[in-house]
């Protein structure tokens, strides 16, 4: 019987950035745990770590905003998966515009949509931000395969990881 790493180690989920602002601050990461976790209504959770700077940011939102990527939107992934946002400002050289409750949107994802926050669950070292999806759209001009963790698995964390 196989072991859970090796189960684990099969699945290959969509990766997506979240970013969140709150108190004049805004933030962003890249996250590898995130599902529709409800159909009626329609939920979706996403997990964000604690040592995480967007967690930070986060635990004072009212709403986040999930972007989905393409393969060929690795430099986005980089960025907000190889930068931490204790050290730099991840929006200085990028094109984004603020959505519903002031969530901050990154304008070339591929695919987006702002939930509100409806509730938070502890996961161990991650919590579980449970959305309820207010607003969404995309950008027509990156369509494609989405950008998957197998694929991202190279990008060194922007943050210590124990």
């Amino acid at each position: 019987m196989a072991g859970s790493d090796e189960f684990v180690g099969r699945l290959d989920p969509e990766m997506c950035v979240v970013t969140a602002a709150a108190d004049g601050e805004r933030a962003g990461c890249l996250v590898g745990f995130a599902s529709q976790c409800s159909i009626r209504p329609v939920r979706f959770v996403v997990w964000l770590s604690e040592v995480n700077h967007t967690f930070r940011v986060a635990q004072a939102a009212s709403v986040l905003a999930v972007h989905l990527l393409t393969r060929e939107q690795r430099c986005l992934a980089e960025l907000f998966g190889g930068r931490t946002g204790d050290q730099v400002d991840k929006f200085r050289h990028l094109r984004w515009r603020e959505g519903h409750a002031g969530a901050v949107i990154v304008c070339d994802a591929a695919a987006w949509f702002v939930g509100r926050i409806l509730t938070r669950v502890d996961g161990g070292d991650h919590v579980g931000f449970v959305l309820d999806p207010v607003q969404w759209g995309g950008s027509e001009a990156h369509a494609g395969p989405l950008l998957r963790l197998g694929e991202a698995g190279s990008i060194s964390p922007g943050h210590p990881v124990d």
